[in-house]
């Protein structure tokens, strides 16, 4: 049975880096896109980025662009997300999604999720 598990998130201050970890089990990452998803209060889920490591494949949302990173582990079957010069309008779950499919940022597209991992960012 396919599961991801995040960890990672918490609370820090603006300007502040974490760094997010999703780890797969029943299935390896190179055959399989991972893409990170957030959804704040009253907002609809949106796509942050995604991996796909059989072509090298990345993707970034234009508000996350030149602040997120995101890696992958095959040897530890894990995706990382790193998040740097964290805002305010950051703050949200977190969730890591995967699915046999190419990157995209519609979260219908993917058919694994996740239980999320809350992301706070505050002074």
């Amino acid at each position: 049975q396919v599961q991801l598990v995040e960890s990672g998130g918490g609370l820090v201050q603006p300007g502040g880096s974490l760094r997010l970890s999703c780890a797969a089990s029943a299935f390896t990452l190179d055959v399989y896109s991972i893409g990170w998803f957030r959804q704040a209060p009253g907002k609809e889920r949106e796509g942050v980025s995604c991996i796909r490591s059989s072509d090298g494949t990345t993707y970034y949302a234009d508000s996350v662009k030149g602040r997120f990173t995101i890696s992958g582990d095959n040897t530890k079957n894990t995706v990382y997300l790193q998040m740097n010069s964290l805002e305010p309008e950051d703050t949200a779950v977190y969730y890591c999604a995967a699915d046999p499919g190419p990157c995209t940022d519609y979260a219908d597209d993917f058919g694994y999720w996740g239980q999320g991992t809350q992301v706070t960012v505050s002074s």
